[in-house]
Protein backbone atom coordinates (compact mmCIF):
# COMPACT_ATOMS: atom_id res chain seq x y z
CA UNK A 1 0.00 0.00 0.00
CA UNK A 2 2.78 2.58 1.04
CA UNK A 3 4.16 1.84 -2.46
CA UNK A 4 1.16 2.96 -3.93
CA UNK A 5 0.92 6.11 -2.69
CA UNK A 6 4.42 6.75 -3.60
CA UNK A 7 3.58 5.79 -7.12
CA UNK A 8 1.11 7.93 -7.25
CA UNK A 9 2.68 10.88 -5.47
CA UNK A 10 5.49 10.55 -8.19
CA UNK A 11 2.91 11.05 -10.91
CA UNK A 12 1.41 14.16 -9.27
CA UNK A 13 5.00 15.40 -9.10
CA UNK A 14 5.60 14.58 -12.93
CA UNK A 15 5.86 17.67 -14.62
CA UNK A 16 3.45 17.97 -17.84
CA UNK A 17 4.45 18.82 -21.00
CA UNK A 18 3.03 22.01 -21.75
CA UNK A 19 2.35 23.64 -25.23
CA UNK A 20 0.81 23.55 -28.75
CA UNK A 21 -0.75 20.93 -30.33
CA UNK A 22 -3.08 20.04 -33.26
CA UNK A 23 -5.35 17.81 -34.31
CA UNK A 24 -4.64 17.55 -38.28
CA UNK A 25 -6.53 16.38 -40.82
CA UNK A 26 -4.80 14.87 -43.62
CA UNK A 27 -7.34 15.05 -46.37
CA UNK A 28 -8.63 18.56 -46.19
CA UNK A 29 -5.45 20.31 -44.81
CA UNK A 30 -7.67 21.88 -41.83
CA UNK A 31 -6.24 21.64 -38.19
CA UNK A 32 -7.21 22.31 -35.15
CA UNK A 33 -4.93 24.12 -32.81
CA UNK A 34 -4.75 24.27 -28.47
CA UNK A 35 -2.42 25.13 -25.91
CA UNK A 36 -2.56 23.95 -22.79
CA UNK A 37 -0.23 22.61 -19.75
CA UNK A 38 -0.71 19.31 -20.63
CA UNK A 39 -0.77 18.78 -24.36
CA UNK A 40 -1.00 15.02 -24.20
CA UNK A 41 -4.08 15.09 -21.97
CA UNK A 42 -5.79 17.45 -24.68
CA UNK A 43 -4.76 15.30 -27.42
CA UNK A 44 -6.35 12.09 -25.58
CA UNK A 45 -9.43 14.38 -24.58
CA UNK A 46 -9.90 15.13 -28.59
CA UNK A 47 -9.43 11.51 -29.99
CA UNK A 48 -11.83 10.42 -27.14
CA UNK A 49 -14.53 12.75 -27.96
CA UNK A 50 -14.05 12.25 -31.53
CA UNK A 51 -14.40 8.62 -31.18
CA UNK A 52 -17.52 8.94 -29.12
CA UNK A 53 -18.80 11.07 -31.95
CA UNK A 54 -19.21 13.72 -29.19
CA UNK A 55 -16.66 16.19 -30.67
CA UNK A 56 -18.00 19.82 -29.86
CA UNK A 57 -16.51 21.13 -33.61
CA UNK A 58 -19.16 19.85 -35.70
CA UNK A 59 -17.42 19.92 -38.61
CA UNK A 60 -14.17 18.07 -37.21
CA UNK A 61 -16.46 15.94 -36.25
CA UNK A 62 -18.20 15.23 -39.00
CA UNK A 63 -15.04 14.91 -40.93
CA UNK A 64 -14.03 12.07 -38.58
CA UNK A 65 -17.08 10.44 -39.52
CA UNK A 66 -16.96 10.59 -43.09
CA UNK A 67 -13.01 9.96 -43.41
CA UNK A 68 -12.18 7.66 -40.88
CA UNK A 69 -9.32 7.78 -37.95
CA UNK A 70 -7.01 7.13 -40.57
CA UNK A 71 -7.14 10.66 -42.05
CA UNK A 72 -6.21 12.28 -38.78
CA UNK A 73 -2.79 13.16 -37.03
CA UNK A 74 -2.78 14.00 -33.43
CA UNK A 75 0.23 15.99 -32.91
CA UNK A 76 2.40 17.98 -30.87
CA UNK A 77 3.65 21.09 -32.34
CA UNK A 78 5.85 23.14 -30.14
CA UNK A 79 6.86 22.56 -26.25
CA UNK A 80 6.97 25.16 -23.49
CA UNK A 81 9.64 24.68 -21.29
CA UNK A 82 8.62 26.01 -17.72
CA UNK A 83 10.62 28.28 -15.88
CA UNK A 84 12.41 26.99 -12.72
CA UNK A 85 10.35 29.53 -10.40
CA UNK A 86 7.90 28.18 -7.56
CA UNK A 87 5.18 30.72 -8.25
CA UNK A 88 5.47 30.28 -12.48
CA UNK A 89 2.33 30.90 -13.57
CA UNK A 90 2.70 29.60 -17.58
CA UNK A 91 -0.97 31.45 -19.15
CA UNK A 92 0.60 33.82 -20.35
CA UNK A 93 3.67 32.56 -21.96
CA UNK A 94 0.91 29.44 -23.42
CA UNK A 95 -1.23 32.13 -24.63
CA UNK A 96 1.94 33.88 -26.70
CA UNK A 97 3.51 30.97 -28.04
CA UNK A 98 -0.18 29.64 -29.32
CA UNK A 99 -0.03 33.03 -31.12
CA UNK A 100 3.12 32.92 -32.35
CA UNK A 101 2.00 29.45 -34.03
CA UNK A 102 -0.99 30.62 -35.28
CA UNK A 103 0.77 33.47 -37.23
CA UNK A 104 2.74 30.68 -39.67
CA UNK A 105 1.17 30.05 -42.99
CA UNK A 106 0.18 26.50 -42.28
CA UNK A 107 -2.15 27.42 -39.45
CA UNK A 108 -3.80 30.32 -41.86
CA UNK A 109 -7.25 31.10 -40.55
CA UNK A 110 -8.93 28.97 -43.85
CA UNK A 111 -6.67 26.31 -42.50
CA UNK A 112 -8.46 25.88 -39.00
CA UNK A 113 -11.08 24.33 -37.68
CA UNK A 114 -14.06 26.98 -36.63
CA UNK A 115 -14.29 26.67 -32.82
CA UNK A 116 -17.96 27.10 -31.25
Amino acid sequence: MNRRKELKQQYKETPRAMGVCRVFNRGSGLSLVESGRDVHAILNRHLAELKLGTHRVKQLQNDWNTLGADMFSFEIVELLKPLDKPDYDPGDDLDELLALTLQREEYAPEKLYKKP
